[in-house]
């Protein structure tokens, strides 16, 4: 199904030339006189590189192939990431390469949401927060109070994120991994 114009937003998945894209935004511009435009930045699910267009109020954009599903992660072989889908129990394989630094965030049976194009998996993203234990970390200076003082830790995933320096070994700590910030402690 084409999209017109006037349906044009940010998060919208179409198609061009057989590949698919993500408009990242869309701006609306009408001159003085002529068509109004569409002015959008659109990037590539598959190679992540970015396109800018601008489209007339009779132009369309095919609608992607995208299929969104959650999945559970059951382990990690070398560079390759198994996913399984929780209700057809079929399994996906994704390369370190497409995982990207999701692998930071991904413990045994997390459910992740899988993005599929023509039937293949292109895109994993974790749940927005996680929380994860810490495994190593050096301890905090005494008396160092300052505000804002962050030390890395690394953690059961065997990722390294910035905390504040009041956490230790064995703290289980929440990430954004949108971001990949420390959010909070949790308690135990």
């Amino acid at each position: 199904m084409p999209y017109k114009p006037n349906e044009f937003r940010k998060g919208l998945k179409v198609q061009i030339n057989g590949e698919p894209y993500i408009m990242t935004s869309m701006e609306f511009k009408k001159p003085g006189k002529g068509n109004a435009l569409f002015i959008c930045k659109l990037k590539n699910l598959l190679r992540g590189t970015t396109l800018d267009r601008t489209f007339k109020g009779n132009d369309s954009l095919d609608e992607a192939d995208i299929v969104e599903t959650n999945v559970q992660f059951l382990f990690r072989a070398g560079d390759t990431f198994t996913f399984m889908n929780t209700e057809t129990y079929e399994q996906y394989e994704m390369t370190a390469e497409q995982v990207g630094d999701g692998w930071k965030y991904l413990k045994d049976e997390m459910i992740c949401q899988m993005t599929f194009f023509d039937g293949k998996a292109i895109i994993m993203e974790p749940p927005n927060h996680v929380e994860l234990k810490v495994e190593y970390c050096e301890p905090g200076a005494k008396g160092d109070t300052a505000t804002n003082v962050k030390k890395p830790v690394k953690v059961e995933t065997g990722g390294e994120f910035h905390t504040p320096i009041f956490i230790n070994i064995g703290d289980i700590i929440r990430i954004d991994t949108r971001t990949g910030e420390y959010v909070e402690r949790v308690k135990s």
